[in-house]
């Protein structure tokens, strides 16, 4: 062929500094470009093969060798693909941004379609500039009789062309760095770059370092290889020991065989896994390989709940597994990855326009070719089928979830308690996964038992009603519009802290009162969107407010009257004039008082605190606003009625309050100090009598 030189075409004036500078975020990404390239080179040969047009040879390995050079400062990379002419080096390589990958799909279309293309571009060539000062393209065509092309340009903008000298159809590609792009002359980084972006391409990749010491291994002889390069045959003799045998006689007794092995050059081991677990039939795919694939893909050898094996071909090609990993106890220390994939082809972690951000929070990877990226491979456009694809992830995981919930309940139960962050999570997050979950909300229950919220309205229906029908009836006299009144909503009672509120827990269970158990940080918004929701619910806190079934009635001018009186002598002993003070008769003698808090100024006092949250402002200072519970059934309370000058009264009743306050909540330090030292205090008084 005859040398030419040259400019290469671009069509926009400018175009190559800014492909070459802008084109990708992270230069390391060129690697990838260009074994993409060398993986849509094997897969044309093997379409061409497949259609007759192109005979393989018995041989033939699809392969991408990648080579380091730290002296020469170079790295190439050689794949076995259909390689170019002259022509097509013209088109291809000469013209910026024009599609190889696309001009094979339009020209093959309608001949076969059972392997997919990775290039969607033609830029990916062009990434090898942001590293390299020169490159060069060594090639061959598949095609009969044709001459190999060298192609060579200095800064990517003027090219030279002449006949190559490669022997064996496919393309070599040389990039010679730049200063400062030296590190990829080293085999362990590109080592690593390549287990990021190609861990999992359909073509086998080998690296290796050029002039690198020949490594050896030993195997059996048996299991040699054609491919193998024998570098000497060892021969292991049998060995003998002397053994009593049962008859108490000695003799000597073989215990290792005679063995042959051999010494051969080391086997190249490929970087990619071909064939990922993802791209199998869940049928064909055992336990311990979805947990093995975990521990690789995410080095976490905790081992996985449970996963979701997502395979779809129509109306998109969508492949994937989605983990539930066990998790913390606090939603703040969730962190998952979702790794995406187009063809094999790693793109990036969690890209939002596909996964759903509520998803975010497990481990996985989902391959979708049909996804339409921009041309650096690294984005997506956004496009109404990126929605589908998002929706349609989102509604398998619902279905497996609801499916969990229906046949195999007790692993449900199981698994609720690792699980329930990341669904109520996503319900707040995505209005089409709450549609599809909400019946299968569970709650712990005061027993330890697993109830639905449903579960939960039914049980206190009946006394309920029986309380709405005494109020009619009694109020049907004076007001014909009682059967007007809108139905008041169940309250759902509930803990956050099962030791710290054990005071109120007990009081429930002598009742007979159940109550669910809300621990995590995200119950809060979620008991929120609870209350929005078809099911007419209240949430409140089981130390919000006493409830009737737990105090008897008394008169009420009684009560105001020990109200007016203890209110004052509270107010005096502990100095606090805004203290609200309720006086109520319990059932239980035992309980001496308790603190509570409106729902609604907990709700407010959490609200604030959150905004407060690197604010600077003091989270202390939303405290306040409790009511102090005092049972007049109790002894001691009677006392301080009845001893309102006694020489002991103010330390009782600092005593009582702090009481009433360490069931509701921690005390700060310093009012934890006078407790105990005024606990020490009454116990040397009782002491000394």
């Amino acid at each position: 062929m005859q040398n030419r030189t040259g400019s290469l075409s671009i069509d926009s004036e400018n175009m190559f500094p800014i492909i070459k500078k802008w084109l990708y975020s992270d230069h390391d990404i060129f690697l990838r470009e260009l074994v993409s390239n060398g993986c849509d080179a094997i897969t044309k040969l093997k379409k061409l093969d497949i259609m007759g047009e192109y005979d393989m040879p018995d041989d033939y390995k699809a392969q991408i060798q990648v080579v380091v050079d730290p002296e020469d400062k170079t790295i190439s990379l050689t794949d076995t693909g259909l390689g170019m002419t002259e022509e097509e080096v013209d088109e291809y390589i000469n013209q910026v941004a024009f599609s190889g990958a696309t001009d094979f799909l339009e020209k093959y279309k309608d001949k076969t379609n059972e392997e997919q293309i990775i290039g969607h571009f033609g830029l990916g060539f062009y990434s090898a500039f942001m590293v390299a000062d020169k490159v060069t393209i060594n090639t061959r065509s598949w095609k009969e009789g044709a001459t190999p092309v060298l192609w060579e340009s200095e800064g990517g903008i003027n090219f030279e062309m002449s006949e190559g000298t490669k022997e064996t159809v496919g393309t070599t590609i040389t990039l010679y760095l730049s200063e400062d792009s030296l590190e990829f002359a080293n085999e362990y980084r590109v080592r690593e770059i390549l287990n990021k972006y190609c861990s999992f391409m359909p073509v086998e990749i080998f690296l290796s370092k050029a002039n690198a010491e020949q490594e050896y291994e030993t195997i059996d002889a048996a299991d040699v290889r054609e491919d193998d390069v024998v570098v000497e045959t060892i021969v292991e003799e049998a060995k003998t020991e002397e053994k009593e045998n049962e008859n108490g006689e000695k003799e000597i007794v073989e215990v290792s065989p005679r063995k042959e092995k051999a010494k051969i050059n080391k086997r190249p081991v490929s970087i990619s896994d071909i064939h990922p677990l993802w791209m199998k039939h869940p049928n064909d795919c055992t336990e311990e390989e979805y947990k093995e694939f975990y521990r690789t893909v995410f080095q976490d050898y905790k081992e996985p709940l449970f996963w979701i094996h997502l395979n779809m071909d129509y109306p998109f090609n969508l492949k994937g597994i989605l983990y539930f990993p066990k998790v913390n106890t606090q939603y703040d220390n969730l962190e998952g990855v979702i790794k995406l994939y187009n063809n094999q082809v790693f793109i990036a972690d969690n890209i939002k326009e596909v996964i759903p951000e509520f998803l975010m929070l497990l481990k996985g990877v989902i391959d979708c070719p049909d996804l339409p990226l921009n041309v650096s491979r690294s984005a997506l456009q956004n496009d109404g089928f990126v929605r589908k694809i998002s929706d349609y992830i989102t509604k398998k995981v619902a279905d497996k979830l609801s499916g969990m919930c229906k046949v195999d309940r007790e692993s449900y139960e199981k698994y609720w308690d690792d699980i329930s962050p990341f669904i109520k999570y996503g319900c707040l997050k995505d209005e089409k996964f709450r549609e599809k979950m909400e019946d299968y909300i569970i709650f712990k229950d005061l027993d330890d038992k697993y109830i639905s919220l449903k579960d939960y309205v039914d049980a206190v229906k009946p006394e309920k009603a029986e309380e709405e029908a005494a109020d009619t009836a009694e109020k049907a006299d004076t007001d014909n519009n009682a059967e007007d009144k809108e139905e008041e909503p169940t309250i759902v009672y509930y803990v956050t802290d099962m030791q710290q509120q054990s005071q109120y827990i007990n009081m429930f269970k002598e009742q007979g009162m159940n109550a669910v158990v809300l621990t995590h940080t995200i119950d809060q918004p979620f008991i929120s969107q609870l209350e929005q929701g078809d099911l007419k619910v209240k949430f409140q806190r089981i130390d919000a407010d006493v409830t009737d079934s737990m105090t008897e009635e008394v008169d009420e001018d009684t009560l105001k009257q020990q109200t007016e009186e203890l209110s004052e002598i509270f107010k005096k002993a502990l100095g606090k004039d805004q203290l609200e003070v309720k006086v109520q008769k319990f059932k239980n003698e035992k309980i001496s008082s308790m603190m509570t808090l409106s729902e609604e100024t907990r709700r407010m006092q959490d609200m604030m605190k959150m905004y407060s949250m690197g604010g600077g402002m003091d989270a202390g200072m939303f405290g306040g606003g409790e009511t102090l519970i005092l049972n007049s059934s109790n002894a001691l309370v009677q006392y301080i009625m009845e001893h309102k000058d006694g020489d002991q009264v103010d330390l009782f009743c600092k005593q009582l309050y702090d009481l009433a306050m360490i069931a509701h909540k921690p005390l700060p330090a310093e009012e934890m100090t006078e407790f105990v030292a005024r606990s020490n205090e009454i116990m040397m008084l009782l002491a000394e009598k």
